[in-house]
């Protein structure tokens, strides 16, 4: 399975200018997709620096039209005009897509610093080797208080999936409602966690549960175990940041660790203040 994400800046790439069809270049020009998640994906909200952007979820849904769309607000308010104005994170699976979830993250108030409403877009995939979910979601900025609550957020939803796949709920006949499919715990989460490796915030996402068992691992930690994450911010001279770092992520949950082929941060394209990252994992069975 081959999977994209990146924090697209509502298609502003580093030279300030929004161009979504540049995003869809840049993602083409990458190769061929299972899951493609993006970050800051902007529906009918005026005012973002760069301009207006119209709908990009139905734009980017008709980019790949052979990926099924979910998307997931985390704003959604009125726009003036009688639409609502979205912002939030799009999934895009070529895999068949079966339960939807979308989790509204923790946000604790923190007076004094600036916020906004977080999302994580969850789907669960069939894949060939099994149902697979995959998440994707986009941590608060200023805030270390609300992105300690939402890292405890999305660690406390990988121990509830993993409890209702070692013990899934008894059916009723009576009312389909009850007969969802099972929800795996194999898992990937990716996005942009506003946190850099070794921040007290990532410390916290990959820190042993009780029983020893970590409920996520840093895919690329797997792989480069003494190597420092390459980074997927300020390489191409956007007004954001002035030095250069890691703060997209992909972990998995600890069954997919002996899957992991590669994670690779595509560093050329500067369609947007952040880099895409690319996971790829073999299509064999967990463990």
């Amino acid at each position: 399975m081959r999977l994209l994400s990146w924090n697209i800046q509502w298609g502003r790439g580093a030279d300030g200018k929004v161009d979504p069809s540049r995003t869809v270049a840049a993602i083409r020009a990458a190769g061929e997709f299972d899951v493609i998640c993006l970050q800051e994906v902007a529906c009918n909200f005026d005012g973002l620096p760069g301009g207006s952007v119209g709908d990009e979820v139905a734009f980017l849904a008709a980019a790949f039209p052979g990926h099924t769309p979910v998307f997931g607000a985390g704003l959604d308010i009125a726009d003036g005009r009688g639409r609502r104005a979205l912002f939030g994170n799009l999934l895009l699976s070529r895999l068949p897509v079966g339960q939807v979830f979308r989790h509204m993250l923790p946000a604790p108030a923190d007076p004094g610093w600036p916020s906004m409403q977080r999302v994580c877009v969850e789907a669960v995939l069939s894949s060939a080797s099994g149902p697979l979910r995959v998440l994707t979601t986009h941590l608060e900025y200023y805030s270390a208080r609300q992105r300690g609550a939402q890292v405890a957020a999305l660690r406390g939803l990988q121990v509830e999936a993993a409890a209702q796949a070692a013990l899934p709920s008894a059916a009723k006949e009576s009312n389909p409602a009850f007969t969802l499919p099972a929800r795996p715990a194999a898992a990937v989460v990716c996005g942009d966690f506003n946190c850099e490796p070794g921040s007290a915030e990532y410390r916290q996402m990959v820190q042993p549960l009780a029983d020893g068992a970590p409920p996520w691992r840093d895919a690329w930690t797997v792989l480069h175990p003494h190597s420092a994450h390459a980074p997927t911010v300020g390489l191409h001279g956007a007004e954001w940041p002035d030095r250069a770092y890691c703060c997209d992520f992909a972990f998995i949950s600890e069954d997919l660790a002996g899957r992991v082929r590669s994670l690779q941060v595509l560093a050329d394209t500067p369609a947007s203040d952040h880099q895409p990252i690319v996971l790829e994992l073999d299509d064999c069975a967990a463990g």
